[in-house]
């Protein structure tokens, strides 16, 4: 996320890796297995690894997916931010009642107010893996938000950005 938006840090960081790349990993991590999640964990200090294996995972879009909207940033493969933003509506929708659903919906407005997000490929993503009740409940947490004071944004400029994102959802 902070690569694409500069905005919030977090603490933990989100791989999609084959399961080869997982079975490296061991070696310098303590890897556990989360199947309620269907995700792997790693722990390294304060730092909290999410690990996603293709034909496993699906973190809102299936693992094997994201790695067909990999792009290249600053030396890292990333989530395009679209896609990125499709996840991110995910993990809002199914926690938007506490601490870490506030950030996901800090991280979606973030990107969805980045000049070059590409609102078509968004709604392409979305249609194709049928993520429109996420979106819906998306549009309704926009709807009452006033301000994000922790990115800058006041009623006025929340207003302005609410605007441009309902003109393209």
């Amino acid at each position: 996320m902070y690569l694409w938006t500069k905005a919030l840090k977090s603490k933990d960081i989100d791989l999609v890796l084959e399961y080869a790349q997982l079975e490296k990993l061991r070696g310098e991590f303590e890897i556990v297995k989360n199947d309620r999640l269907k995700k792997y964990e790693a722990k390294k200090g304060e730092v909290e690894i999410d690990i996603y294996i293709p034909f496993y995972s699906n973190p809102g879009l299936p693992a094997e997916e994201i790695q067909n909207y990999a792009v290249s940033l600053e030396g890292f493969q990333l989530a395009a931010k679209e896609a990125l933003a499709v996840l991110k509506q995910k993990a809002f929708a199914q926690r938007r009642d506490s601490v870490k659903g506030r950030k996901d919906l800090i991280d979606l407005v973030s990107l969805f107010g980045l000049t070059d997000f590409d609102w078509q490929k968004y709604r392409e993503i979305i249609a194709k893996h049928r993520l429109q009740s996420d979106l819906e409940i998306v549009k309704k947490s926009l709807k009452e938000t006033r301000q994000i004071t922790e990115v800058g944004l006041n009623a006025h400029k929340m207003a302005a950005l609410k605007k441009k994102i309902s003109a393209n959802l």
